[in-house]
């Protein structure tokens, strides 16, 4: 049998390259508010399984990501850890009008690795059982405004300021309590939680009355407009497997 010319060969596996290609999918930037970080990982690895998308996740403060998206980063779509960002983002014409909405209601909790020094009354903040405090910029992050409305609410933001210990996302927060460099921090329940139980040490759930509600909202930037991979993702955030991820790090819907 005569073999195919070399340009045949060439244009057969160019085709099946573009093949593999297709089947792999596209990818997305996404830039994901901190406290989000263990469930978004979770979930872009059953979007990829399901879809063929690549979901490439960045984690931070939502106020750092939004002077980064008037700067122009390449960011596709913004999971926030608020609904203001997002609805000013629509308004200032740098994000998609009707893409927005609720993926997820944050709760703040008060966390300590060592079993028994969180009370389940929050009652440790008024005490001299820990020398730092750790929470992060209110500026930049909505779970410190909550935090610091929680404070607030409690009468003893001033009596604190010696001990606060702030990091510049909830993530940061997060580390300053594992590492022990803070004995007890303000972070996201999602940070400690899953599958309905405390992943170690104490805590108390912050009552919901004592700061106002973390709504969580997605939106599509206008880097992702057109783009396919986007607005999957977004779909898939509404979806059955991806909502079941979201309330098992006790997340409200």
């Amino acid at each position: 049998m005569t073999p195919y010319p070399v340009f045949h060969r060439a244009s057969l596996l160019l085709a099946l390259a573009l093949a593999c290609a297709a089947a792999r999918g596209d990818e997305v930037q996404v830039a994901v508010a901190a406290n989000f970080t263990a469930p978004m990982q979770k979930i872009a690895a059953a979007f990829a399984r399901d879809t063929g998308h690549q979901a490439r996740l960045v984690f931070g403060a939502t106020g750092k990501f939004y002077a980064q998206i008037h700067s122009g980063a390449p960011f596709e779509v913004l999971l926030s850890a608020d609904d203001e960002t997002p609805a000013r983002l629509v308004k200032e014409g740098a994000a998609l009008a009707g893409s927005r909405f609720t993926y997820a209601i944050g709760k703040l909790v008060l966390w300590s690795p060592r079993p028994g020094l969180v009370d389940a009354d929050g009652a440790v903040l008024k005490s001299t059982a820990f020398t730092h405090l750790a929470w992060c910029n209110p500026r930049l992050a909505p779970y410190g405004a909550a935090a610091q409305q929680t404070m607030q609410a409690l009468g003893i933001f001033d009596a604190l300021q010696a001990r606060l210990v702030q990091g510049e996302n909830i993530g940061q927060a997060y580390q300053f309590v594992a590492s022990g460099n803070a004995e007890l921090g303000f972070v996201a329940l999602s940070q400690v939680w899953h599958d309905g139980q405390l992943g170690e040490g104490s805590m108390w759930l912050v009552p919901a009355r004592l700061y106002e509600p973390i709504r969580q909202d997605a939106v599509l930037l206008k880097p992702g407009e057109g783009h396919a991979a986007a607005r999957a993702l977004l779909d898939y955030l509404k979806s059955g497997p991806a909502r079941a991820v979201i309330t098992s790090y006790g997340y409200a819907l």
